[in-house]
């Protein structure tokens, strides 16, 4: 079974370029972020042309996500208990064995703006929602707008204390380790330094100035099930012409 994450930045933009990956690496389970659409907008019937089905959560102009499956989702959260005033941020459902979540955690856009200690809660909260589906086959994916480690920023030493780099925001992701999570990535490759977010700025994506933000994160259950992890940085290039997401995807292989 292969899963993956995948923040679009706009899936009418993307949706071409989405179909066009969906082909080429036949994911079974997709956490999708960032749509930029409503829920009634969302074209089901593009993806029933490739065998999948959608459980969607969408908003208008702004964050959305959604669940790909090779089977109709059954959909168990739509949206974040107490932060609805965040936006169409996190979707759960269960898929194919699992209890899938994906979620847009909130950007924050700076250490000292209201919108950090914002962020902040939302992590919080998230950790409360999903500490129970950790008990079994569970998958925590998207775009957490939080470098993990050290290792996952170009340049850690000189963004410390600042966005996406501070000891407030990985705490929270600590907490989602302590409470049962694992980052599939770094269970794989402990110790090699990958992106999946570069800016569409200054060439940042080819001078290796990038983040790794979107994650997989899976129970212990999934643990001896995990077979390779990869980040898809192919597909954050041009592909026949179609214009890439800032954001790279992010698969795994699980054992059946």
């Amino acid at each position: 079974m292969r899963v993956a994450t995948w923040n679009v930045n706009g899936l009418r933009a993307r949706q071409d370029f989405l179909l066009h990956w969906l082909g080429a690496r036949q994911p079974d389970v997709v956490g999708l972020q960032e749509l930029k659409l409503e829920t009634a907008q969302f074209p089901h019937e593009v993806f029933a042309k490739l065998g999948y089905r959608a459980a969607v959560l969408g908003q208008k102009s702004w964050n959305g996500v959604a669940i790909l499956a090779r089977e109709e989702p059954a959909v168990v959260r739509r949206g974040l208990p107490g932060q609805e005033a965040r936006g169409a941020r996190l979707l759960t459902a269960d898929v194919l064995g699992l209890r899938v979540t994906t979620v847009y955690v909130p950007n924050g856009k700076d250490a000292l703006h209201e919108d950090f200690a914002a962020k902040l809660a939302w992590l919080d909260a998230l950790a409360a929602a999903v500490s129970e589906d950790a008990a079994g086959p569970a998958l925590l994916c998207g775009d957490f707008n939080v470098c993990p480690a050290a290792l996952d920023s170009w340049n850690d030493a000189a963004f410390r204390g600042q966005i996406f780099h501070t000891d407030a925001e990985r705490q929270r992701m600590q907490a989602l380790h302590a409470a049962g999570w694992r980052d599939l990535f770094r269970e794989r490759h402990p110790a090699r330094q990958a992106f999946s977010w570069w800016d569409y700025r200054g060439g940042a994506f080819h001078r290796g100035q990038g983040l790794r933000i979107d994650l997989l994160l899976g129970s212990a259950a999934l643990l001896p099930r995990l077979r390779e992890v990869e980040i898809d940085r192919d597909y954050r290039k041009k592909q026949e012409g179609l214009a890439a997401s800032d954001h790279a995807p992010v698969w795994a292989d699980l054992a059946d």
